[in-house]
């Protein structure tokens, strides 16, 4: 028999839930009105191809950080637990410009999190699924009792408002989940992946090294330079999102063990009106099950979208604490994360 000295196991929840969720808004509101200065358009090319009728840019105040802030002190508000009883904070987001340190870090102090271990992450417009998951895996691990999970964007940094393709698209927020210990089950399994065979479709225009090489070399010659922006392969990542994003959605109905019929509530990414009723048709989606439909105030705001869209459902009344939600992220990678929940 090995003398070999054993770790010592570690042991957490049974099971995971949101206990809270809490969202912010930018205060300026962008009408399509505003959009058609910058492009060659109409309101109805605009809200038949995407949904989206306005959306929230954010001002010199609405930093990433302090959006998250606001949006993650509702949530522990309605959690009901104090924020020292955070032991982890993950924020996703891919509109933080400085490389390091992490928001993360900035947000835990802010919310006075103690020496909570904090993150960001970067998995576009499925960083939410990603946070959750990982922030159940660390409540049932026993690393943490309480996770904060944040999505949040400033997209309006990164949005070429001269690009006719995607300059009504983005819009800024962020969203906050508090993920803690349950006595039944309130997270399903997650279903997520990436394909980088497609991580060319949405992308970010250029490196920043290639952009400041560019200034370098016009440095007094009087030019400007363009800041990267986010391009995107439109018709490719419509059809991507129709056919394989309603399968992922189907496998994380199958893998929590629920049908259709019996959610509470349909939350996907606010990426695309069109996607969003292709996947209901595709599911079967009984027409009692509430769709949340966020983009047509708030237009696509990536990792935010989701936390955002489960906040209106449940204010407005369309959703209820308790019921059975199915969410699902998927953007630039290409990434994707399905899971059922239950509703806090």
């Amino acid at each position: 028999m090995s003398n070999t000295p054993q770790i010592r196991p570690v042991t957490g929840a049974r099971y995971s839930r949101i206990h809270g969720v809490g969202g912010y808004r930018p205060i300026r509101v962008i009408p399509n009105a505003e959009v058609l200065t910058w492009i060659d358009s109409s309101d109805e090319w605009i809200r038949t191809r995407s949904g989206i009728a306005e959306r929230r840019w954010a001002g010199p105040d609405e930093s990433v950080t302090e959006m998250s802030v606001q949006a993650a002190g509702k949530a522990i508000a309605q959690a009901g637990i104090d924020p020292a009883r955070i032991g982890g904070v993950i924020v996703a987001t891919v509109s933080h410009l400085k490389q390091t340190p992490a928001v993360a870090t900035e947000i835990a102090e802010r919310l006075g999190c103690g020496t909570a271990p904090a993150f960001d992450i970067s998995a576009a417009c499925a960083g939410f699924g990603y946070g959750l998951g990982l922030a159940d895996g660390m409540v049932r691990g026993g690393t943490a009792e309480y996770v904060l999970v944040i999505g949040v964007e400033r997209l309006s940094d990164l949005t070429d408002t001269s690009d006719r393709s995607t300059a009504f698209i983005f819009g800024d927020g962020a969203g906050a989940a508090i993920v803690g210990p349950s006595d039944t089950p309130g997270i399903g399994k997650l279903v997520w992946g990436s394909d980088g065979s497609q991580k060319d479709v949405i992308s970010q225009t250029e490196a920043w090294d290639t952009a400041f090489a560019k200034e370098d070399a016009v440095n007094g010659a009087g030019e400007g330079i363009k800041w990267p922006a986010l391009r995107m392969e439109g018709q490719t990542v419509f059809r991507w999102a129709v056919w394989e994003m309603a399968k992922v959605a189907q496998q994380a109905l199958d893998a929590a063990g629920i049908t259709a019929d019996q959610l509470g509530a349909f939350i996907p990414h606010q990426a695309n009106m069109r996607i969003t009723d292709a996947m209901i048709k595709a599911l079967k989606l009984p027409a009692s099950v509430p769709v949340a439909r966020d983009i047509t105030e708030t237009g696509n705001t990536s990792a935010a979208s989701i936390p955002l869209a489960m906040e209106r459902m449940l204010e407005s009344g369309e959703a209820r604490s308790g019921d059975l939600a199915l969410i699902i992220g998927f953007g630039a990678g290409l990434v994707y994360a399905a899971a059922v929940v239950t509703l806090p």
